[in-house]
């Protein structure tokens, strides 16, 4: 069973691509804030069967943490992490670096961002989450210089966003999107999962069954008016008393704007965020909205 490789300067990161594509090998890249759990694992996987060799990043990025948000409890589980990828057998090296190896200057000043596509959804409660996001994924990309690189689908805003920003920067890094890995109940994997109570966690699957419902509406039930949607969704989140919405939207997946009339043969993503306690999950779902 291999085990990964730990760099945490970003010369010797690069040094290490270098070499694999010295050889002719393809480098998948999996960026992780830490806190493994088989979510990640999923795609660790995933870039094992598409590419080479594999990189995982594990660096929890202080400039997408907003004011009064969790930066200094998000677990940072190093050790734990490398065990969980080391009994995976599927990646080659960790990169693993210090704030300072990101962000070299001190005070940042260069900013990565895409217009209007973080507007709504998450960018509406965490302003300057997703400026924060694109920038450190573009230092990633700069440093490893990826032919790959593998996100889940339940961040589908990110991912979005950051297909966007590879395309126009030109990078030339190949963006993939993973199903979202879920457990029995149908909740989301996270690593904030582990914040929730006995009672939170089993009132969370609610964010799941609301979406499906929402789904079916569109795909069976023949609904076309997206406020219709959002309204069934936001009524079942209230039903239930360990549940605070944050937000719930419907919105196209190439602009990311909100849409009031579902067209047919269109592509739309039903996203939603809510508190359960001191926990803020995200989950979504994309729905290919029927022809006729």
């Amino acid at each position: 069973m291999s085990v990964p490789e730990v760099i945490v300067g970003a010369e010797a990161m690069r040094a290490w691509t270098r070499r694999q594509h010295a050889s002719g090998r393809r480098v998948a890249l999996v960026p992780t804030m830490g806190a493994l759990h088989e979510g990640h694992l999923a795609l660790v996987k995933k870039a094992a069967e598409i590419a080479d060799r594999v990189a995982v990043s594990i660096f929890v990025n202080p400039t997408q943490f907003g004011p009064g948000e969790d930066f200094d409890a998000y677990p940072r589980t190093l050790d734990e992490d490398r065990a969980h990828l080391e009994g995976q057998g599927c990646c080659d090296v960790v990169f693993a670096p210090a704030v300072s190896e990101m962000y070299p200057l001190g005070a940042n000043l260069t900013w990565v961002s895409v217009d209007r596509m973080g507007d709504h959804l998450c960018g509406s409660s965490r302003p300057g989450h997703f400026r924060g996001v694109t920038t450190v994924v573009s230092r990633l990309f700069a440093i490893i210089q990826p032919d790959v690189a593998v996100f889940g689908l339940k961040d589908a805003q990110q991912f979005f966003i950051l297909r966007r920003m590879t395309r126009e920067m030109g990078f030339g890094t190949e963006l993939v999107g993973f199903p979202t890995v879920r457990e029995e109940d149908g909740l989301a994997l996270s690593s904030r999962n582990r914040y929730l109570t006995p009672a939170e966690r089993a009132a969370a699957p609610v964010l799941r069954r609301a979406l499906l419902e929402a789904e079916a509406s569109i795909v069976s039930a023949g609904q076309r008016k997206a406020a219709s949607v959002v309204s069934l969704v936001r009524s079942r989140l209230a039903a239930v008393s360990e549940c605070r919405e944050d937000y719930v939207q419907l919105v196209d997946t190439d602009t990311l704007q909100p849409v009031s009339d579902l067209v047919p043969g269109s592509r739309v993503l039903i996203a939603l965020a809510a508190f359960f306690g001191k926990a803020r999950l995200i989950d979504n779902v994309l729905v290919d909205v029927p022809q006729g």
